[in-house]
């Protein structure tokens, strides 16, 4: 450098956020050969330097990642760094395979690679990212996310968590954008437990769905008290009824009857109490009681005691639907002959069949009606769970949710939606089944001609089916 003083001078003419005093130290070393001042110019201030004549002054064209999609797909591509190495998401993924130490060590090849396809379909991704910060928006919640999983492949079709961040700026919208509440958050997911407490309940045989539960009056049990939510409904109560009316006093009497150990034993299988296995790095461990005590049991039939990440619980779902078996999910293409390869039966296919039933019975008499869409059937299960706050639980904070599944009497697809801590929602109440099972319904009807799915009209209603047949 000629003169360091006049070049610093210069440079700050055209890049009013130099940093002065750290380029001067940097340009006045006399044993460094190389330094970089500033990375990532526009074309315009490139031409502006040159223009400036400053001896010693050079340019390094550099690749810059662009998302084109902007947030749209956030969470699940994640973003790279100055140097295009991996930060988080599929980025972060792709580095870990080796390609990111390969190339700082002078080891690639000049060839051309080939494009990493994902399972995302941009279209559906489009329609969940709009209806989940929709949700967010427009019930005042803290955060809101959602999940479209195809039952048969385990593919991830569509995911999106709000709030996020534009992975082409991420540090503009702060760290809440950063977490994927989808995969990388844990909830007590409420009510929706109640669909795999019954699936356990039914495969162990010990429960059929001809089988009725006393709930005539609240359950106690120590110093605890179980009661229902629908207090009118205080009789006895068949094994559909108790899944319509989300009745917390007979699905705890259906899991005592199994027993804690074998509730532990299913939950695992169904991958819910332990960390989930897929591609993005951004992966919590649920968190469950050191200790399964008998009131750990009780209240983990209904969805309090066990904190699980929705993507999982979702995972879980399309395991009760699809015929019994455990997908891992996956954001890479996978065919239906690799996915039953690689599946695990967590229960028997009579089973999947009574699930399907009761989510269909639910859809069209229980609080899963706000999710229906006409031609295209969904069924499901709302869970609307109270937060802890400060070691108790507060009614008035809710994390809301919905397990859905469509068409229901074939299902193809998985749909989990959740909202955190609404603060409105349709006809002005808070529960799930006017936020969680809205978002269902918004993104079913945009999505399922999109993906191919028939509608079908007629006469196929609930009243139809016979539950001896399950």
């Amino acid at each position: 450098m000629v003169d360091v003083d006049e070049a610093i001078e210069k440079l700050a003419t055209v890049i009013p956020d130099l940093d002065m005093k750290d380029v001067y130290g940097k340009l006045s070393e006399k044993r460094s050969r190389f330094t970089w001042i500033k990375r990532q110019l526009t074309p315009r201030q490139q031409g502006q330097i040159l223009r400036l004549g400053i001896p010693g002054i050079g340019f390094r064209p550099e690749m810059r990642r662009f998302y084109p999609g902007g947030s749209t797909a956030a969470h699940i591509l994640g973003y790279v760094d100055i140097d295009n190495r991996g930060v988080a998401g599929m980025e972060r993924f792709i580095d870990l395979q080796g390609f990111s130490d390969l190339s700082a060590a002078g080891l690639t090849s000049g060839a051309e690679l080939e494009p990493l396809t994902l399972s995302i379909d941009v279209r559906v991704q489009n329609v969940v990212h709009d209806v989940v910060v929709g949700a967010m928006k427009n019930y005042r919640s803290k955060a809101a996310g959602a999940v479209v999983l195809d039952v048969r492949t385990g593919e991830v079709i569509a995911m999106a968590s709000a709030p996020d961040f534009d992975p082409n700026n991420p540090a503009a919208t702060g760290a809440d954008g950063w977490l994927n509440r989808m995969s990388n958050g844990t909830f007590e997911m409420g009510s929706t437990f109640k669909t795999f407490s019954m699936a356990l309940a039914l495969d162990t045989g010990k429960v059929t769905l001809k089988d009725s539960f006393d709930a005539t009056k609240p359950l106690r049990l120590g110093g605890f008290t179980i009661h229902d939510s629908h207090g009118g409904m205080r009789r006895w109560l068949t094994v559909p009824e108790i899944f319509r009316y989300s009745s917390n006093i007979g699905t705890a009497k259906m899991v005592d009857m199994v027993g804690a150990e074998v509730q532990r034993e299913y939950l695992t299988k169904f991958g819910l109490l332990t960390r989930m296995r897929t591609e993005l790095p951004e992966v919590k461990s649920p968190s469950q009681p050191k200790v399964w005590k008998k009131i750990n049991s009780i209240t983990i039939s209904f969805g309090h005691g066990v904190s699980t990440t929705p993507l999982q619980t979702a995972v879980a779902g399309a395991a009760l639907v699809n015929g019994g078996l455990l997908i891992s999910p996956t954001f890479l293409p996978q065919s239906r002959t690799e996915a039953t390869a690689s599946g695990k039966r967590v229960v028997k296919a009579s089973t999947s069949d009574a699930i399907r039933y009761l989510f269909k019975l639910n859809g069209e008499q229980g609080s899963g009606r706000r999710a229906d869409v006409p031609g295209f059937h969904v069924g499901g299960k709302t869970g609307t769970a109270d937060k802890v706050v400060n070691g108790r639980y507060d009614s008035r904070l809710n994390f809301n949710a919905f397990l859905a599944a469509f068409p229901i009497d074939d299902p193809q697809y998985v749909v989990l939606t959740f909202c955190d801590e609404p603060r409105t929602g349709e006809n002005n109440l808070t529960m799930a089944a006017e936020t969680a099972a809205p978002m269902v319904r918004n993104i079913v009807r945009r999505i399922a001609p999109m993906l191919g799915v028939e509608p079908k009209f007629g006469n196929g209603n609930i009243q139809s089916a016979n539950v001896q047949d399950y």
